[in-house]
């Protein structure tokens, strides 16, 4: 807890910094101002800036000078997680981040109160991203803007995928064929209310995805002798909620 309370006070205290240098760097001129910037190399501004969470200060410092943007273009280069929880992105503004990160390993689209706005267009920028290749998690929990072929245009690249939550969306079976197809690490998949997906989904992916141990299956429109035979072809595959697990009507054995 105390490490978190002082991280907080650290991205409170950059975030007052960037924003009083950008302040202070309107009021000078000429070289002073050039000056007194160029006294931090960019391997500590990105380090720096890799500390602040909010986009919205990212921006105002990526504008302060050309160092600056520098440093801001390298620290999303340092990530390994980028989440959009919370904030409110379009298409072209979420791409752009994630071809910013090029060591990126996990990443969030989730749904959040503000409203991502994030669509198939996003998804299919965001597929040609270096990174994606190279992702282990991804989020797309209730994103009720993206369809099949946002997804499947992303988990035809995502090959290294091992987490995948597409919770609270419109996909169907195709999206689970195109997982089962393209994704053979998958360990943990989210279906949560995902009610055009079938039996005949689940099969599939089950099937292809061998090193599979954890689905939720929440709110689905499935019948319980679906999953009877999905612990058939797994025996070990956890089915969540637990809950169903514990009733008799889903023998592990």
């Amino acid at each position: 807890m105390e490490t978190e309370i002082n991280l907080k006070k650290r991205c409170y205290f950059l975030t007052s910094f960037v924003h009083r240098t950008e302040r202070e760097s309107r009021k000078m001129v000429g070289v002073d101002a050039e000056a007194e910037i160029e006294r931090l190399p960019v391997d500590l501004l990105a380090h720096i800036f890799s500390l602040i969470i909010s986009f919205r200060d990212l921006a105002r410092a990526s504008e302060v000078c050309k160092k600056w943007r520098r440093g801001v273009n390298q620290s999303f280069a340092r990530k390994e997680r980028l989440s959009f929880a919370g904030w409110k992105v379009e298409d072209s503004s979420a791409a752009r981040l994630v071809h910013a990160a090029y060591n990126l390993r996990e990443l969030d689209i989730s749904r959040s109160c503000w409203g991502c706005q994030i669509t198939d267009e996003g998804l299919y920028k965001i597929s040609s991203a270096k990174c994606v290749s190279n992702l282990i998690a991804i989020s797309l929990w209730g994103m009720a803007g993206i369809t099949d072929n946002g997804v499947i245009h992303l988990v035809s690249r995502a090959t290294s995928l091992q987490h995948l939550n597409i919770g609270g969306t419109f996909i169907t079976d195709e999206s689970l064929f195109a997982i089962g197809n393209n994704c053979p690490q998958l360990k943990s998949i989210v279906l949560w209310s995902c009610r055009h997906v079938t039996e005949k989904g689940l099969f599939g992916l089950v099937h292809k995805c061998c090193k599979l141990e954890s689905i939720n299956v929440w709110g689905m429109r499935v019948a319980v002798d679906c999953f009877i035979s999905l612990l058939s072809i797994s025996p070990s595959l956890q089915i969540k909620p637990l809950a169903l697990n514990s009733q008799n009507s889903l023998p592990v054995s």
